[in-house]
């Protein structure tokens, strides 16, 4: 047996050992994954490891940084929807884009972590990357719920969704009523005035966006004033707006029914009448027509117009769903023209013709409260479907 003395020296001698260390936290496996049109990235790593997902351009990418976590997983990983590649380096992951992306869903549970990704327009994904916040990281989930119960639940494990107040604001959508003040628009054969009746349909519209909870909605104008046309396009642009949908009721001889244009070469004449008709709107408020600012100039890149013509050109093929339910439509009914309130290069924008003042069926049904909130109903859920794909980019981006 030991004595004292010998157990004494050698309690001092283990205590003098270091404690020993614990196990190294580490991402022991991934895989990416087409999702929809978009991706899926799953993590095996143990529970409570910290983890973040920024956005950075020149290129667009996304890295996911584990700090803490050694990554033992897979060095790259294959292309999947937005994602060209997968590359693992100095401990974490580095997803290189094919197009802009953002976060749809994500979901901690059991040492496993999904993080769903969706394609996003250029101008929201330069403000995630500008922003300088993370699009996701521990403890949080999808920002693309935020305002919305998630499919089936909540899952077991999942991590509970941020509140807006804590997320930033909802994405914010512009409603710009055409004309207004000393600038009337068109004037229907019954002395109806375009400036009234689009003003009062904005004002439906926003009632029914701000009450599904999903978006902040701005007008342009909420009174009977006159805006010049740069003015609109600017006013959205300083708020970070996710879309602007600018609201007409115009004319056109023998023309009938609603319609919808996105910016470009005009697609036949009666477009190209209708875009020199509303850009020459400032001169009744005895105005020049202004020129792009330079600070637009600046940020006319090549990549954000080209997706933002994108994400114009899927708002329309939704407005034209959504309106074919309820109203008459104008043959070919989404067009292109170069309507001087949808030239902002980051925002997605629309310009809805609600149909023709130079009509009497158009105008009489103009003329009806029923019928606008039928066209408000229309448009509210154009836009909300609108959203539901490309929300969530701008709803992080928009504070």
């Amino acid at each position: 047996m030991l004595g004292r003395r010998a157990l004494a020296s050698l309690a001092l001698a283990f205590a003098a050992l270091p404690p020993p260390r614990p196990a190294e936290a580490a991402v022991t496996d991934a895989t990416l994954e087409p999702a929809g049109d978009g991706a899926r990235l799953t993590l095996a790593l143990p529970a409570g490891t910290r983890w973040r997902l920024v956005a950075a351009t020149r290129p667009n990418r996304l890295v996911l940084a584990t700090p803490g976590a050694a990554w033992r997983g897979p060095a790259s990983l294959g292309s999947a929807g937005p994602v060209r590649r997968g590359v693992a380096e100095r401990g974490q992951m580095r997803l290189d884009l094919l197009r802009p992306a953002a976060v749809k869903r994500v979901e901690e549970s059991r040492g496993r972590l999904v993080i769903e990704l969706e394609p996003t327009t250029a101008g929201g994904f330069a403000r995630l990357a500008a922003a300088g916040r993370p699009l996701a990281e521990s403890g949080t989930a999808t920002a693309s719920n935020l305002g919305r119960s998630q499919p089936g639940g909540a899952q077991p494990g999942a991590s509970t969704p941020r509140s807006p107040a804590r997320a930033g604001p909802l994405p914010l959508v512009v409603l710009d009523p055409g004309h207004g003040g000393r600038d009337p628009g068109t004037i229907g054969t019954r002395g109806t005035q375009e400036k009234r009746i689009v003003l009062a349909a904005a004002e439906e519209l926003k009632k029914l966006l701000e009450a599904g909870g999903r978006c902040r909605v701005a007008l342009t104008r909420s009174n009977d004033r006159f805006v010049p046309l740069g003015d609109r396009v600017e006013f959205a642009r300083r708020r970070q707006a996710t879309l602007f949908v600018s609201l007409h009721a115009d004319s056109a001889p023998g023309a009938r029914g609603a319609s919808v244009y996105t910016l470009g070469d005009s697609s036949d004449a009666l477009a190209g009448a209708l875009a020199r008709r509303e850009n020459l709107a400032d001169r009744a408020g005895g105005l020049r027509l202004p020129s792009v600012p330079p600070e637009v100039q600046a940020i006319l890149l090549s990549l954000m117009r080209a997706e933002t013509r994108a994400g114009s050109a899927r708002m329309a093929g939704l407005v034209v769903e959504e309106l074919g339910e309820d109203v008459p439509l104008l043959p070919n009914t989404h067009r292109q023209a170069g309507f001087v309130v949808l030239k902002a290069p980051e925002i997605p924008s629309v310009l809805v013709e609600m149909g023709f003042l130079s009509h009497p069926a158009d105008e009489a049904a103009l003329r009806r409260p029923d019928h606008r909130a039928k066209v408000a109903r229309a448009l509210g859920r154009a836009i909300h479907g609108w959203l539901a794909r490309a929300g969530t980019a701008e709803a992080l981006a928009a504070g």
